[in-house]
């Protein structure tokens, strides 16, 4: 495996080099209703927490599959290894 395929553990979809499907979740962040969002603090320290988090391969959740920049941005949505305050 070259440096090109290593995956990234603990990486984010923004660090990964997943750009693509990045700028999906953007978009779909932004057409959320902000009654559907979570605030730009608690999503910042979701992410915080999803980062340092053994489950997180290559910018996505092995506990549950999602991508946690997507799953953060939803005011309801709960972490499902149940490590977000």
């Amino acid at each position: 495996m070259n440096e090109e395929e290593r995956v990234c553990r603990r990486c984010l979809l923004i660090e990964s080099g997943k750009d693509g499907i990045m700028l999906d979740i953007r978009k779909r962040i932004e057409n959320l209703s902000e009654e559907e969002k979570s605030s730009a603090g608690v999503y910042d320290s979701r992410l915080a927490v999803c980062k340092n988090c053994d489950y997180l391969v290559g910018g996505t959740c092995m506990k549950c599959g999602c991508y946690p920049e997507f799953r953060a941005a939803f005011r309801k949505q709960r972490c499902p290894a149940n490590k977000w305050s």
